[in-house]
């Protein structure tokens, strides 16, 4: 495969690599004291078995069993002469565990050396082309000489190569070479790679650490296959982070910040990459299906109904007028009698509306519809229904939008949703038809008349729904955050609820960016802390929150839990007093589903000026 038909490949979709072998050899009883690439030869039975638990896990890229299979690494073990055999037995084992799925792409692995050894990996390189190998890896490269000893081996730009690093969280190889000093040497390559990795590592963590600094400024499509890494002390106790979740947890920040391959390394196993395919490919495919453009007679389209009269908070909205959003979650069980006294509560303080999230965190609770119907017909206040789009085709969720309007839910906030392997249910398909900008598109042409087919509702008949969107001031990729957020308002969003925000600089620097294109109503997540555990879990676990130090430091010193409890308030308000001119509105939770915590922070009044 040559290098514009491996970047397209990578282009079109996101390739799924396998994760670690020399693990998986070990936990086969394999001891290090063995040759694990001769076992191509003499164990070639197990090697396979390996490639097709791979397979079973998604993956479509296999990397051979051969990193360190050149003739200077070999001779320790006195079998240098089998080098070449060495080589094509591996991509032979890996090739009958790719039997059947034309698609999946065979990597000959190579590990880094030292300038010695040059002429070995040259040699290496040209036996895993000549054994069939559809791409090379160069693994592990953490010194500048040992991306010389790569680049010396790439003579034929036929087959595409990736040259994969180990880099610090401060984007460094291990001999203090920047990644400007990497990018700058790969100009001049006689042929260069058709993309650049990260693997390895001590952790997902450092690896989106590094990720995030050099993203930007790498002009070749980026694979990342971090290690297990070093396990991590907790409360004096050595625990072994990387279980699949955490894994898949950092591999779809990956995915979001950029990167075209995924997979792992030493210590990350065929239940890994599993898992992450489970979660991930579903969420990267919704993000590349739309909503099909299909022709629409220009006089059957109706005007859609003004944001003033399509209800009660659009009408605020409309008006400039500054709103209260108090979020309620359904509960796991089917007696809503709490949840409608806690609505009736908010109405009785002036709350505005009743934010009611779908499924969060991918947890199965009561419907958020029928939360919404009995909160607004027995409570007396409007909602903003949560919608996303993991668990719904486009069928459904064109129904699902119907039906808000036969009952007047006419907020509706779209969002994408978290992949099912992140919540209690991990054995749950995600749909994902359409991502949150399609459903947006979906909203649009509901609201004149037509449905996804083109199709018209009905004479005269359309819906009139206020069509809001998430958005993230705290995305690790902002370019991919307003760039998403233009699609969304240009598709017909018409208000943005955030994530929760903690760090107010970073809220009026996304605003103040936002409103240089776009004239949209803010509504700010503003949360308050009901105890220092509380701030802990929202700043390791939830995706997309960042809380900064000086608000865990006086968390934690606050004293007894009451008291975290009024500091978690204060500084609530603190962040409101100092946002509230530049937002529209706010949206609160009710932490732990104390109603009272949350108003305790609304009755502070933010005004904009």
């Amino acid at each position: 495969m040559n290098i514009a038909e491996f970047q397209k490949r990578l282009q079109d979709n996101i390739l799924v690599f396998d994760g670690g072998f020399g693990t998986e050899l070990y936990r086969r009883n394999f001891f290090v004291n063995t040759s694990y690439d001769e076992l191509s030869l003499t164990s070639p039975q197990v090697v396979t078995s390996i490639h097709q638990a791979y397979v079973e896990a998604g993956a479509e890229v296999l990397t051979t069993n051969t990193y360190n299979a050149n003739s200077a690494a070999l001779q320790q073990f006195g079998i240098a002469d089998l080098t070449e055999k060495i080589n094509h037995a591996a991509i032979a084992a890996a090739r009958k565990a790719a039997a059947g799925h034309p698609e999946i792409l065979i990597a000959g692995s190579m590990g880094p050396a030292v300038k010695e050894r040059r002429s070995a990996v040259a040699e290496q390189c040209r036996y895993l082309i000549s054994g069939g190998a559809d791409i090379v890896i160069f693994e592990s490269i953490s010194r500048m000489e040992e991306l010389e000893t790569a680049l010396t081996a790439l003579t034929d730009d036929r087959t595409a190569a990736v040259i994969s690093f180990v880099l610090s969280a401060e984007a460094q190889l291990a001999d203090g070479s920047s990644w400007e000093a990497v990018l700058q040497r790969l100009q001049s390559a006689a042929v260069p790679p058709a993309a650049l990795g990260l693997n390895c590592g001590t952790g997902p963590e450092t690896t989106l650490a590094a990720l995030e600094k050099i993203i930007r400024q790498t002009p070749y499509p980026l694979i990342v296959q971090p290690g297990s890494g070093v396990p991590k002390n907790v409360d004096n106790r050595f625990m072994q982070m990387t279980t699949p979740e955490y894994f898949t947890t950092y591999s779809m920040r990956y995915l979001n910040l950029g990167a075209r391959g995924l997979g792992g390394c030493c210590g990350i196993t065929p239940e890994h990459i599993s898992d992450m395919v489970r979660s991930l490919k579903p969420l990267a495919a919704g993000a590349a299906k739309n909503i099909p453009v299909i022709e629409v007679k220009e006089q059957e389209e109706l005007p859609p109904v003004p944001l003033e009269k399509k209800s009660s908070l659009a009408a605020k909205l409309a008006q400039g007028k500054f709103v209260r959003l108090v979020e309620l979650t359904p509960p796991k069980g089917f007696d809503l009698t709490a949840t409608v006294e806690k609505a009736k509560i908010c109405a009785a303080a002036g709350i505005d509306a009743i934010n009611i999230p779908d499924g969060p965190r991918a947890s199965c609770r009561v419907s958020q519809i029928i939360t919404a119907i009995e909160i607004q017909e027995k409570a007396g206040i409007e909602t903003v229904v949560h919608c996303c789009a993991r668990d719904r085709n486009l069928i459904s969720l064109q129904s699902m939008i119907l039906g808000c309007m036969a009952k007047k839910l006419q907020n509706i906030l779209f969002i994408t949703g978290d992949p099912p392997k992140l919540g209690d249910y991990p054995f749950s398909s995600g749909v994902f038809d359409v991502d949150a900008i399609g459903m947006v598109k979906l909203q649009s042409r509901l609201n004149r008349g037509i449905d996804a087919g083109g199709q018209l509702l009905g004479n005269g008949v359309q819906t009139a729904i206020t069509a809001g969107v998430g958005a993230d001031p705290n995305a690790i990729d902002m370019e991919r955050e307003y760039r998403r957020l233009d699609e969304k308002i240009e598709a017909g969003a018409e208000f943005i609820i955030t994530q929760p925000v903690f760090d107010p600089p970073t809220l009026l620097n996304f605003i103040q960016k936002l409103r240089r294109k776009h004239d949209i109503p803010v509504i700010a997540g503003v949360w308050p802390f009901a105890s220092y555990r509380n701030a802990l879990f929202m700043k390791n676990e939830v995706p997309g929150v960042v809380v900064p130090d000086w608000i865990m430091t006086a968390m934690e010193n606050a004293g007894d839990k009451d008291a975290q409890r009024e500091e978690g308030i204060r500084i609530a308000r603190k962040i409101l007093d100092e946002i509230s001119p530049e937002i529209n509105g706010v949206a609160t939770s009710a932490p732990f589903g104390n109603v009272n915590t949350a108003l305790s922070l609304l009755s502070f009044h933010g005004k904009r000026k």
